[in-house]
């Protein structure tokens, strides 16, 4: 019984969900900026679907309450880039590929620790077929983008990786 009570300390004591490493007896609270598009290529959604992806991001995987005011942790920041670039060159001056790469610039200010504050730009990217308008495949790369986004902000902000 003894070994097994010790293994069983021993393992939860070393393990946390996902290296989640917030100090929740000081931080309780998190909340987010407007995030304006500030790219030459504007897409009026883009900045609410990316608030609202990082907002359900930080509820659903840590236990930090959303606030307006006064909040523990904010996430500030913007859109910096909407680029849609050729690749994939094929004979006769074609591609097969576009590539649409979003880029956000995002401030993290943890007001219970300023040392942890930061500052970074975070692009992704997706490809699709050279024939496909993008108006048509839009929704669907900004939703496989920003769900790309959201987790390597997520990481940078609460995880020890």
């Amino acid at each position: 019984m003894l070994p097994i009570l010790f293994i069983t300390v021993l393992i939860t004591s070393c393990y946390t969900f996902k290296g989640i490493s917030i100090d929740y007896t000081k931080v309780s609270t998190f909340s987010l900026g407007s995030f304006p598009n500030n790219s030459t290529n504007v897409v009026p959604t883009l900045s609410q679907d990316f608030k609202e992806a990082l907002r359900l991001k930080v509820l659903s995987e840590s236990r930090l309450g959303s606030t307006t005011a006064n909040a523990d942790i904010e996430f500030n920041g913007s859109i910096s880039n909407y680029q849609i670039t050729a690749i994939a060159p094929q004979p006769g001056e074609t591609t097969q590929f576009n590539r649409l790469t979003i880029t956000v610039q995002i401030d993290f200010v943890n007001n219970t620790d300023p040392e942890q504050d930061w500052s970074q730009s975070f692009n992704w990217f997706a490809d699709y077929d050279a024939n496909e308008n993008l108006p048509n495949v839009q929704d669907g790369l900004h939703d496989e983008i920003i769900i790309q986004l959201t987790e390597n902000i997520f990481n940078k902000a609460f995880t020890n990786w």
